[in-house]
C-alpha cells in the first residue's frame, strides 16, 4: 500500500471518510464506489445470516463475505491508483507527462470497471434473497439494493471521466482501440445490471 494511502478495511470510517473529503483525490470517488459495493455486500450478507434456517442463504451469506472483501480490496487498489493518477496529471508538460496520464487513466478505467464488476456480481445474491430472506430484514434488503444502484452509478460516472480525459492524451499510433472498446462493452453490461436494479426498486415503490 502506498504511504499515502489508506485502506478503508483497516481505518476507522470517521477516518476514511476525513481523508476522502481532502483535496487529495486518493481516496476518490472510485474508492468510494468500492466501500458502496462493501456496504451493499454487507447489508445482504445480514440478511442471509438472519436466514440461517435456509442452506441456500448460508451459502449465499459465504459468497457475500467473499465479495465483501473483494470489494474493500478494490477500494484500497482504487486509492492508490488514484494517487498515481494524481502524480501523473502533476507532472510538467511533456511527453513523458502524456504518456504517464495514457498509462495512468487506462488504470484508472480499469480499476473503475473492477469495483463495477464487484458490484454487478451482487445481482444475483439480490434476486435469490427477495425471494427467500428473512422479511423482517426486507428494509436492509432494500438499502442494500440502493447502496449497489449508487456504486453502479458511481462506477460508470468515474470510469465515463476517465475515459474522457483518455481521449483528450491520445494520439494515433498508442493502440489503446482494442482496449478502449473493450471498456465500452464492459460499462453497457454495467449499464444492464444498473437496470435491473432500477427496476426492482421501481417495483418496491408500486407495491
Amino acid at each position: 500500500m502506498a504511504s499515502d494511502d489508506i485502506d478503508p478495511a483497516e481505518t476507522p470510517l470517521a477516518e476514511w471518510v476525513d481523508r476522502l473529503a481532502q483535496a487529495k483525490g486518493a481516496p476518490g470517488g472510485g474508492a468510494a464506489c468500492g466501500v458502496m459495493t462493501g456496504i451493499a455486500a454487507g447489508l445482504l450478507g445480514m440478511v442471509a445470516a438472519y436466514t440461517a434456517d435456509d442452506l441456500e442463504a448460508r451459502q449465499a451469506e459465504q459468497r457475500l463475505s467473499d465479495k465483501r472483501g473483494l470489494a474493500m480490496e478494490a477500494a484500497e487498489e482504487d486509492g492508490v491508483l488514484s494517487a498515481a493518477f494524481g502524480a501523473a496529471l502533476a507532472m510538467e508538460r511533456g511527453p513523458d507527462r502524456e504518456r504517464a496520464v495514457r498509462e495512468a487513466t487506462v488504470a484508472a478505467v480499469a480499476s473503475a470497471l473492477d469495483v463495477g464488476r464487484i458490484a454487478a456480481s451482487l445481482l444475483e445474491e439480490v434476486r435469490l434473497l427477495a425471494d427467500i430472506g428473512n422479511p423482517h430484514v426486507e428494509a436492509d434488503l432494500r438499502v442494500a439494493v440502493e447502496a449497489l444502484r449508487a456504486a453502479l452509478e458511481g462506477t460508470n460516472h468515474t470510469a465515463r471521466a476517465n475515459l474522457d480525459l483518455l481521449a483528450r492524451h491520445r494520439t494515433p499510433d498508442d493502440q489503446l482501440d482494442p482496449q478502449v472498446a473493450d471498456f465500452e462493452r464492459d460499462l453497457a453490461d454495467l449499464g444492464e445490471t444498473r437496470a435491473e436494479c432500477t427496476r426492482i426498486v421501481a417495483g418496491w415503490a408500486s407495491e
